[in-house]
C-alpha cells in the first residue's frame, strides 16, 4: 500500500511535465492490466493521449488503430461520456459478451487481441473528455486494477492533460525515456536512422536498440503503427455522428 501512495504522489508531482507518462505508467502497472491507454474525445478529432503496454502483445498498434480511425463511433461509452458534465467521473466495468456493443466493436477490440473487456474510466474537465482504459487479459490470466486506483489513476490523468498544450509533442510518447522519444519523434519527421544516429551522436545500432524499447513500452511493432498511434484520428465531430454535441 504505502508503494502504491509513494507512486500517487510523484504522480502528482510530475503533472505537467514530460515525466507524466513514465511516472503514471509505473502506477499503472500496479492495476494488473496488460494494456493502459488513454483516449481524448474533446476535440475535433480523436487523440490517444497514452500508451502503455505491460505485456509481449502488441496490444497497443492494434487497439489504437482502428478506435482512432472512427472505431471510437460504436463504443458503448461514447454517449455516457456525452452526458457527463466537467468535474464527473465514471467508471464502467466492460465485458466482452456485453450486449449493448455491437459485433464488430466486440471483434475487433476484444475477441481478436485476446481480451475478456477492461476496465474504464470516464473524466471530463473544463478542457479534455478523456476515457482511460486498463484492458484485462483473457478469462484465467489474472484480474484487473481495483476500482479505487483506477478511479484516482483517471482523476490525475485528467489533470495532468487539463494542463497540456495540444499543440506540443505527441503525448503517447511521454511514456518514453528522453532518447527513446528523441527516436520516435525524428521516425515522425520522416528521418532514417543514420540521421537520427548523427544527431544524438550515437550509432545506427543504438538507434535500433531505443526504437525496439519504445515499441515494447507503447505495445507496437511498426513504424505505420507509431505513426497511427502518434497522429489525430478520425473526426469527432462529422456527418452522421450521433453524439455530436461532444465534443
Amino acid at each position: 500500500m504505502s508503494n502504491v501512495l509513494t507512486m500517487v504522489e510523484a504522480c502528482l508531482d510530475a503533472c505537467g511535465s514530460e515525466r507524466f507518462g513514465q511516472v503514471f505508467s509505473e502506477l499503472a502497472e500496479q492495476s494488473g492490466a496488460r494494456q493502459v491507454m488513454i483516449f481524448d474525445l474533446s476535440g475535433s478529432q480523436a487523440c490517444c493521449l497514452l500508451s502503455r503496454n505491460f505485456s509481449r502483445e502488441r496490444l497497443g498498434e492494434v487497439l489504437a488503430e482502428a478506435y482512432l480511425e472512427g472505431g471510437f463511433r460504436e463504443d458503448p461509452l461514447l454517449p455516457v461520456l456525452t452526458a457527463l458534465s466537467p468535474g464527473q467521473r465514471k467508471l464502467v466495468h466492460v465485458r466482452v459478451r456485453d450486449s449493448d456493443m455491437s459485433e464488430s466493436y466486440r471483434q475487433r477490440f476484444f475477441s481478436t487481441p485476446g481480451l475478456s473487456g477492461k476496465l474504464a474510466v470516464l473524466a471530463v474537465g473544463e478542457e479534455r473528455r478523456i476515457i482511460v482504459n486498463f484492458y484485462l487479459a483473457a478469462q484465467g490470466e489474472g484480474g484487473g486494477p481495483e476500482a479505487a486506483l483506477a478511479s484516482l489513476a483517471a482523476k490525475i490523468a485528467l489533470m495532468h492533460f487539463e494542463g497540456l498544450s495540444r499543440t506540443g509533442p505527441p503525448p503517447a510518447l511521454d511514456v518514453l525515456s528522453a532518447r527513446e522519444r528523441q527516436v520516435c519523434l525524428g521516425m515522425l519527421d520522416g528521418k532514417k536512422a543514420e540521421l537520427i544516429a548523427l544527431e544524438l551522436s550515437v550509432s545506427p545500432e543504438t538507434i535500433a536498440t531505443y526504437r525496439k524499447r519504445a515499441y515494447a513500452k507503447l505495445g507496437i511493432s511498426s513504424k505505420g503503427a507509431l505513426f497511427a498511434l502518434c497522429r489525430q484520428g478520425a473526426a469527432v465531430r462529422g456527418s452522421g455522428e450521433r453524439h455530436e454535441q461532444t465534443l
